[in-house]
């Protein structure tokens, strides 16, 4: 139970690749972190899964009622749709800025970087994710690697669900570590 007393939490909505969010929460629960599923809308939000709709889950906070402050790191699963929703949110974007302003580990999967770039956090950073959203990420200032996990300052990046094992055991490690210093905001 190493991560007893940590509140982690689970940005996403409609869309979000199945086991991008149900295995890293379950693995944060195991040992011993309160985990929220946030989101900009209220009930439940489905996930996808192959080729079509699967498992819903209970989201427990509106993502306009919470705070940064309120957590010690972010989990961005990611689906296409879901981040693609999730980037023209201005509360969403604020809510993953503020994580990189206070120095706390955020971790993104898949096409979740999506979400790094509409927040303007990437730029500079060594990162990885799905191949087909590489060129918005050079694009958008980052160093592109194709590596089963990216750590860069307390910024976990992985590629795709088969990468879930490294990505899941450096969510962990990072938020056993804490506050990065490195990781600020390029503005």
């Amino acid at each position: 139970m190493k991560l007893q007393n940590k509140n982690v939490a689970i940005l996403a909505t409609d869309g979000f690749e199945k086991s991008e969010l149900f295995k890293p929460m379950n693995a944060l629960k195991e040992e011993g972190a309160n985990v929220h599923i946030i989101s900009v809308k209220e009930g439940k939000i489905k996930s996808w899964d192959g080729n079509n709709w699967g498992d819903s889950i209970k989201v427990d906070k509106l993502v306009s009622e919470v705070a940064a402050d309120d957590y010690h790191t972010l989990v961005l699963p990611g689906g296409v749709a879901n981040p693609d929703l999730l980037r023209t949110n201005e509360n969403a974007l604020t809510f993953i800025k503020d994580f990189f302003e206070q120095s706390k580990p955020v971790a993104a999967i898949c096409h979740a970087p999506w979400l790094l770039i509409s927040a303007g956090v990437i730029e500079n950073r060594n990162v990885t994710s799905y191949h087909s959203i590489k060129d918005d990420v050079i694009n958008a200032g980052a160093n592109w690697v194709d590596e089963a996990v990216v750590v860069d300052e307390g910024l976990t990046t992985s590629r795709n669900p088969e990468d879930l094992p490294q990505f899941i055991d450096k969510v962990i490690e990072e938020l056993c570590e804490g506050k990065h210093e490195g990781q600020v905001v390029n503005a």
